[in-house]
Order: structure tokens, then sequence, then C-alpha cells
């Protein structure tokens, strides 16, 4: 660390500037305490690429002044990353009972057998260097979420994480204003706060009214329903459970990482008295008129069961035109394409699409405080000063304008990687340190801007060109020159073949036109035939490909 640690700091490593991929680091006198460790999903800038990761190098370096990885809850944006990352900082890691579950699941898949998971209960107090933490029980969509409060010689941070102030959720724990404002009458340095829904007005509402709302919806489907929703959105799962019940539907769920979402919340007992479900090979038991499924892949993500089933190549699940598709989730910032493709998909089909958009009942609602959740948590925490996380810079920059105008006295809006002194003095912006986003590209992680994936990016809107040439040790052509196109043309149209044999003769020009001098430098007709070829297809396609030219001597 190269600017002076004496002093309480927070550094945002991830999540500040995108949605997803959250990873937030406290410094007190040098030691360090990390709060979350998420995953993010990548978009079309990214070919070939699912998952996106914060970038760990930070906690690397200083793993020896580490004193532990505190997760707040179990969605994929604030654990996902964990067993992508852990083994290039280990460190202990501390968590909820539910989160415990799924963790150790993930671990263990990913052949982690190693990590120290100590498991904590909401109110407990944990001390570890420096840093006392108090676990606050928040409502929000997924069990066991905690609020931290972080105490320091230095004063009192609360970290948010994902809340909400539903008043009656479906799982896990009511936010209770109590706690939050004993902290508060204690004083309050700081609030890191949630800003997903910072620019929205009102309340985020309750779980309990998209149950009402799915149930009137379902009431109006002829045929079976496939609910689309995230994966660990556990309290969304109860929610459609009783309401297919109500309307006399069996539930079926399909999609890996929600069934292990499902297998936790049973082994932790959150789902004693849900409906049980039904097995996927069980479906052609039941009339579809009595079928409810619920399927992964609410964001438009190409591998998961909805956009599988709507592209036809599901085993277990075929789509009818009887069907409704009912998305029960926001749109992550990033994610249109990808959605509306497989909305169009089930259109093209014939089969009914509903957004939460598309009918006035309640289908969804966010697990986020909106804007006057928010002035409530400022009332009861009253804090020094308010940092903005969890969110694209919109959202932050909101979160920020609204603290102002709720008389917060400090307001800094920090970016990835951004180091902000807390406390003694006056809590500034002191330093940045370089971070970014990990890309997990199938057998592999490497950065989000590695060239492999800038490259293919460029290959996406330029298509590609090779060329291999074949001299003797005087530069003569001892064959003819091999010329091969990807992404440019369609070799069985005969006009567009016309193309290459136009391109062969440009390249056998561009040879005749090397001095004796040239033709004996390798790297000077790769040059001059890579631009000549760029030019050609330019001229004719209006696109400069990626070029690749081969000389080879004989």
């Amino acid at each position: 660390m190269d600017f002076d640690t004496k002093g309480l700091y927070f550094i945002p490593l991830g999540g500040s500037e995108q949605f997803g991929a959250n990873l937030n680091v406290y410094i007190c006198d040098g030691k360090l305490l990390a709060v979350d460790c998420g995953m993010g999903f990548a978009d079309e800038h990214y070919p070939g690429i699912d998952l996106l990761l914060p970038d760990p190098s930070f906690l690397e370096e200083n793993r020896d002044a580490l004193e532990g990885l505190i997760i707040t809850h179990a969605h994929e944006d604030h654990i996902g990353g964990v067993a992508y990352l852990w083994n290039r900082f280990r460190c202990p890691i501390y968590c909820t009972p539910f989160t415990a579950v799924v963790l150790e699941k993930k671990l263990e898949e990913a052949g982690i057998r190693d990590a120290e998971i100590n498991v904590i209960e909401p109110l407990d107090r944990l001390e570890t260097g420096p840093f006392t933490i108090e676990p606050l029980p928040v409502s929000h969509s997924v069990p066991d979420t905690c609020a931290l409060i972080i105490e320091t010689k230095y004063g009192r941070v609360l970290h948010s994480g994902d809340w909400n102030l539903d008043p009656n959720p479906v799982i896990g724990y009511k936010t209770d204003a109590k706690h939050f404002k004993a902290a508060g009458k204690k004083g309050v340095l700081a609030y890191v706060g949630d800003s997903t829904n910072a620019n929205v007005d009102g309340r985020s509402g309750s779980e309990r009214d998209v149950e009402k709302g799915l149930g009137a919806e379902f009431l109006k489907c002829p045929g079976r329903i496939i609910v689309t929703t995230f994966a660990s959105n556990v309290g969304r799962l109860i929610t459609i459970a009783r309401a297919a019940e109500k309307a006399g539907r069996k539930t079926c769920v399909v999609g890996r990482s929600m069934h292990r979402m499902i297998g936790a919340a049973f082994h932790c007992g959150y789902m004693d008295d849900v409906p049980s479900f039904i097995q996927e090979g069980d479906l052609d038991k039941y009339p579809d008129e009595e079928i409810v499924i619920i399927a992964t892949g609410s964001q438009g993500e190409s591998r998961a069961a909805t956009a599988r089933i709507a592209r036809g190549d599901f085993p277990a699940v075929t789509s009818k035109k009887t069907d409704t598709v009912i998305f029960s989730a926001r749109k992550i910032p990033g994610n249109e394409i990808g959605i509306n493709e497989v909305k169009n998909n089930f259109s093209a089909a014939g089969i009914n699409v509903i957004s939460p958009s598309d009918t006035d009942n309640t289908i969804h609602v966010s697990g986020h405080p909106c804007r006057d959740e928010i002035a409530e948590m400022f009332q009861w925490l009253r804090p020094e000063i308010v940092v903005p996380v969890h969110g694209e810079h919109t959202q932050l920059q909101a979160h920020a304008d609204f603290a102002s105008d709720c008389q917060v006295p400090t307001v800094i809006l920090p970016k990835n990687g951004s180091v902000i002194k807390l406390a003694p003095g006056k809590p500034t912006l002191q330093d940045h340190i370089v971070t970014g986003l990990l890309a997990v590209d199938q057998k592999r992680i490497i950065p989000a801007d590695h060239l492999s994936i800038s490259q293919r990016r460029k290959l996406q809107y330029t298509g590609a060109v090779h060329v291999t040439v074949v001299l003797d040790q005087r530069g003569d052509l001892v064959t003819e020159p091999r010329v091969n196109t990807i992404g440019l043309i369609d070799p069985d149209d005969l006009a567009e073949e016309q193309f290459l044999g136009n391109m062969h003769e440009e390249i056998l020009d561009l040879m005749d036109e090397l001095s004796e001098e040239k033709l004996n430098d390798d790297h000077f007709i790769t040059e001059e035939l890579r631009i000549g070829v760029r030019r050609f297809c330019y001229h004719f396609l209006g696109i400069k490909p990626a070029t690749n030219i081969h000389v080879v001597r004989v």
C-alpha cells in the first residue's frame, strides 16, 4: 500500500461502477477487512465470456494484513466470485448459516476444501484485528441477509449490503428499525450503502404483493406457465410455489443453480411449509393447465433454462403455443439484448410473454431500497458521511445527490479503486489504486481487457483475412498465394467468389512491385501485404478486416 494507512479507509474494488462483481475493503491502521466477493454478467462487449469478477490483486498483495472476508448474503453478485478467487488471497470467511451452506457447495464444486468458513449469527459480535463487526438482520430476497456494523477506534460504519423495508417478507428477516436507531444513537461515522434504486421514488414493495399478483396472473393463463426469475431469489421461489398451489397448479423447477439454492433453503429449514415440487420427468403426468415451471435465466443468459427452452434445445421442456412465459425479475442494465432475444424467440413461436410492465398485477418487487426507504435509513442512522456503492454511475450519483438533499454533512462519490479516508480528520478521496474486472473464459480467468477479448470483439464487426505466401530464397513465389476469409463473403455466391479472385490478383500485383532487396525482408513483405489487403477490402466492402499474413521460405 503506497498511502499512509494510519486511520480508517474504505476502498471499493468492484461494484461501484457496475451492477455485480461487488468487492469492498476496509482498512484500519494497516489491517484489512474484505466485504463480499461477487460476480457479474458479461454483455456483448465480451464475446465468449459469461461471467465477470472483481480483480483481487490488492488483497493478494496485502494478504498478510487481511483479517478476513465477510459475505453479507448469498446472491451471486456478492458471493459468486469467492470460489474463483479465494486461492488468490486465502483468508478466513465469515457468513450467516444459509450463506455458509451455499458457499460450501460452491467451494466443493471448485475443488476447494481448505477454506475456513466461520458461521456467524445475526447480532453476534465478531472481533478480528482492529475491527468489531455486528451483523444486523435485514429483509431481502434471500435468507440470512445482513447489514454490517463495523466498529473501529476511529468510528462506526454501517455497510448496508442489499436490503429493503419489506413490511412482511415471505422468508428471512424483517429489517428492524430498533437496531439501526441504536447504532445511530451511538453515532455513525459513515453509511456505505446500496444505490440500486436510489433514482426510484417511493418504496420497493412487499413480496406478499407478488404472491397475490402472480396468483391473479396465473388464473388468466390457459396452458402451462413458465416463470423465470433469479435463481438465488429464494423468496420469489416460495412466492411462485404458493401462488401456483392457490391456482390449483403443481410447480416444477428447472435449472441447476436454482436446485442448488432450493437445496440450501431446505437444509436450513426455510422451505418446510412450501408446497412440494414435482420432478422434470413427471411433467407429462399432469395436464398443462395444472403446471407452473420455474426456470433460471431471467437475464437472458444463453446457457440458462429459459433461453434454451426458447431456442428449443432444452430436452426436459418443449415449448407450446398455449404456454405463457412470465418474467418475474427486473432487467439488469447491460442484459437487455439477451433478454429481448429470449422474448423474441418465444414470441416468434406464438407464445405469450409477460413482463412486469405488461400487467397491472404486481409480478416483481425489488429487493433493494427506493428513495423513501433510503431516507428512513438516513433518519435512523444520521451518518456523518455517505458513500454510495452497488450500482452504475447513474445510481451512485442519484444516491449522492439524494444524501445531500437529506442534509448529510459529507457525501463522497467513489469509483472502483477509490481510496477514501473516513477518519481521523476531514473525510477525503485520498488516492486511487489500479483495479478492474476479470473475465471467466471457459477454463481460465483473464483480465477483462485481455487482448484475446478485444480481438474477438473486433472480429465480430470486421471479419478476418488470412494470406499465406510461399517464397524461395530469392523471393520468388513457389506456389499461388493462399487466401482464406472469415466473416466477409459467402463462398457459395458466385459474384462474391469473384472477390477472392480479385484479391488474389491484388496480392500478385503487390509482390511484383517489391524490389529484389525488399523481397528478402520477410517483415517488409508482411507489412506491405497486410496494408494492401486491408486497403483492398475497404475499397470493395467498406470493411478493414483483421489481416494475418504468413510468409513461408523454402
